[in-house]
Formats: C-alpha cells, sequence, structure tokens
C-alpha cells in the first residue's frame, strides 16, 4: 500500500539486481558495441514502430529531458534518419518520422537486439526458461502503473502441483505476516495431503483463484461429517487485496456445501487473523467457541466459527 515503509533490505535488494542485470545486458556501456547510446536506440525505436510522433510525446512516454532529446533529434536529422513534417490537423505543430535511411538504420540495431536476448536465453537450461520468463512478465506486471483495465479473476479447480504452491503460500505468508513457526506449514501440509488423499468430489471441491493468469488465492471445502462441512485453507496473496477475492472464495465454498447437501458449515481459525475474520461475518458466520492456545511458536486465541445453510 502506498505510505507503506520499505525495509533497507528490500531497497538493497532492487539495487543489487539492477547492478547486476544492467551489467550482464550491457547498458553501461555504447549500446551493444554501437555508437549509440540505449537512450538514442529507444527513441529510433518509438519512431519506427508508432505513427508519425511529436517531440513533446517522446518527452511524456519517455519521460526524456526536453534539451537532451532536442539534441538527439537534430543527430538524426543531420544524419537523414528523421524528417519533419506539418501536422494534418495544426500547420504550426511537426511530426517526427524516420525515413528509408532511418530505417535503414534502425533495423540491424533491433535484430541485433534479438540476437542478443536469445543468446542470453540459450545460457539458461531450457527446462528453466519458463520459469525465467514467467519472473520478468512478473516483475513488469507488478512494476506497471495500473491503468484501469479490470483484472481478470478466475477461479479454478486445483491442478497438479496447486496443492504444493497453497503449501507454500500458507508457510511464507503466515510467517510473515504472523511470524508462524514451521509447525503451521506442516498442519497445511497434512490437510493439504489429506484433501488429495480422501478427495471425494461428491463432498469435497476446492479453489484456486487465479488474477491475469497468476494463482493468487485459495480455499478448500472438505467433509466434517455427514452433514456439516469445513472451510479450510483460505488464503489470498497481499498483491490481490483488495479485489474481493476472500469473499469469492467463501461464496463458492458456501453455494458448493448447499448444491452438495451440507447443513451446516464451520472452520477453525486465530482470534489475530482480523481479515479472515471479517470476511467469515460478513459471510454469516457466528463465532461459537474460543480457547487460549500456544501453537506454532505463538500464544493465540483459536476460534471455531460457524453458519446454517
Amino acid at each position: 500500500m502506498p505510505g507503506t515503509p520499505i525495509a533497507a533490505e528490500d531497497v538493497k535488494a532492487v539495487r543489487a539486481f539492477n547492478r547486476f542485470y544492467t551489467q550482464r545486458i550491457g547498458v553501461l556501456k555504447r549500446y551493444l558495441d554501437t555508437d549509440f547510446t540505449l537512450t538514442e536506440v529507444r527513441v529510433l525505436y518509438e519512431l519506427a514502430h508508432r505513427p508519425p510522433l511529436a517531440a513533446r510525446d517522446l518527452v511524456r512516454d519517455l519521460e526524456l529531458d526536453a534539451g537532451y532529446l532536442s539534441r538527439i533529434l537534430r543527430r538524426f536529422e543531420t544524419a537523414g534518419w528523421v524528417r519533419r513534417e506539418a501536422a494534418p490537423h495544426d500547420g504550426r505543430q511537426h511530426m517526427l518520422r524516420l525515413t528509408q535511411a532511418g530505417y535503414a538504420t534502425f533495423g540491424p540495431l533491433q535484430q541485433k537486439s534479438r540476437d542478443e536476448a536469445a543468446r542470453l536465453l540459450e545460457s539458461v537450461e531450457p527446462a528453466r526458461r519458463p520459469h525465467l520468463i514467467g519472473a520478468l512478465q512478473t516483475v513488469h506486471r507488478l512494476l506497471q502503473p495500473q491503468s484501469g483495465t479490470p483484472r481478470q479473476v478466475v477461479l479454478r479447480d486445483p491442478r497438479p502441483g496447486d496443492l504444493g504452491w497453497v503449501v507454500q503460500v500458507h508457510g511464507e505468508l503466515y510467517a510473515r505476516e504472523y511470524g508462524f513457526d514451521s509447525s503451521f506449514e506442516a498442519l497445511v501440509a497434512d490437510i493439504a495431503a489429506k484433501f488429495l488423499r480422501d478427495f471425494d468430489p461428491a463432498f469435497d471441491q476446492g479453489w484456486i483463484a487465479e488474477v491475469d493468469g497468476e494463482r493468487m488465492g485459495c480455499v478448500f471445502l472438505v467433509r466434517k461429517s455427514q452433514t456439516v462441512a469445513q472451510l479450510r485453507l483460505l488464503a489470498v496473496l497481499p498483491e490481490a487485496r483488495g479485489l474481493g477475492l476472500g469473499t469469492r472464495l467463501a461464496d463458492a465454498c458456501i453455494e458448493s456445501a448447499r448444491r452438495k447437501g451440507y447443513r451446516k458449515m464451520m472452520l477453525w481459525t486465530q482470534s489475530n487473523l482480523l481479515a479472515a475474520r471479517a470476511i467469515y461475518r460478513s459471510r454469516g458466520f457466528a463465532l461459537k467457541d474460543s480457547e487460549p492456545n500456544h501453537a506454532f511458536g505463538q500464544d493465540l486465541v483459536s476460534e471455531v466459527w460457524e453458519r446454517r445453510l
């Protein structure tokens, strides 16, 4: 969230990656051992891939200093790579367009960049390349300013590998946010293993919540008795909070329990899980029992919540 203090070690990690990556792709020297800077090539790229642009468009979109851009454009015009032409809607405004010589200059630069990217990928084992591409896409998505476009949310059935992810997410998330030790991760692993081992579609169901194709949340419905269903392992990653995933997952559980013929639902949680408790209360659950206990390396108050269907 905006205004949340940033840990010094997180800043250090970002700066360390920047130093590594800028050196790895060679941007500390002339662009790919050519006579161009990275900024100059980016200006050529924009002019080659977009309709004629005004200089102010490049200043805005590339966040460039106007004077610096002006010097780049003078060099390009002198070399015959860029020409200015009157804007069709306003003869007083000039638009920038690459000339044939400009395209001929940019083409080899673009191919050289593609070849360099291919060589970078060749250094990664084929089986690990999807992980690299996925990580790059995640960085891109998380750092890109929000456009206001609605994000695509999908609740789907678990697939092979999802339950391992569920265990990992719970272990990491609860350790970071609540200080739980590894015994909590062990508990989640036991629950996940039992769900897989004893799964019966007539009584049980699980959901993985995806946001824009990325796993962001989960919940499971399991049989407690012939008439009682239990909601288990509700979790939503921090970067997906605020999208209503928690309530959607809880609602999916409730509707599924009704369809399967259960008469009541219950769940077990801890009193310090305030966000989860708010979801349960908003979905009609009521606190039925609580008891102080020491678990997961913490002094806690465990709670049982129930609701009729």
